[in-house]
């Protein structure tokens, strides 16, 4: 005797699932790289500092890290200016090439979290 077992496949359902889960991950992921970036950013009052953001564009899934002051491309560029210790220009570039592997990750954990429903 044949045992049947019917499947439903909801792919709606699941494509929505993956797509929250990339918006989570890049939210996470864009929040990492700044926390690693707010720890060289050049600090003297600490304006820089609090000026930096994370953001994410749902509909495009891209994530953004930014810091909006007059001074703070000039900052990251200037590599002869000197900082304090730990301090350095590319503050933005530096995390995001050495984190790379870990935002990739935060990204796939949370799509996989989204699979398992």
């Amino acid at each position: 005797m044949t045992q049947r077992t019917r499947l439903r496949w909801n792919g709606g359902a699941a494509l929505r699932g993956t797509r929250s889960g990339a918006v989570r991950g890049l939210r996470l992921a864009a929040e990492h790289v700044l926390t690693e970036s707010r720890r060289i950013v050049p600090i003297e009052e600490a304006t820089l500092e609090r000026s930096g953001v994370a953001t994410v564009d749902e509909s495009s899934l891209t994530a953004a890290v930014s810091y909006d002051t007059p001074y703070a491309v000039r900052q990251h560029e200037e590599l002869g200016y000197q900082h304090d210790a730990g301090r350095s220009a590319k503050y933005l570039e530096k995390p995001l090439t050495e984190e790379a592997a870990t935002v990739a990750e935060i990204i796939a954990a949370q799509v996989r979290r989204s699979l398992r429903g």
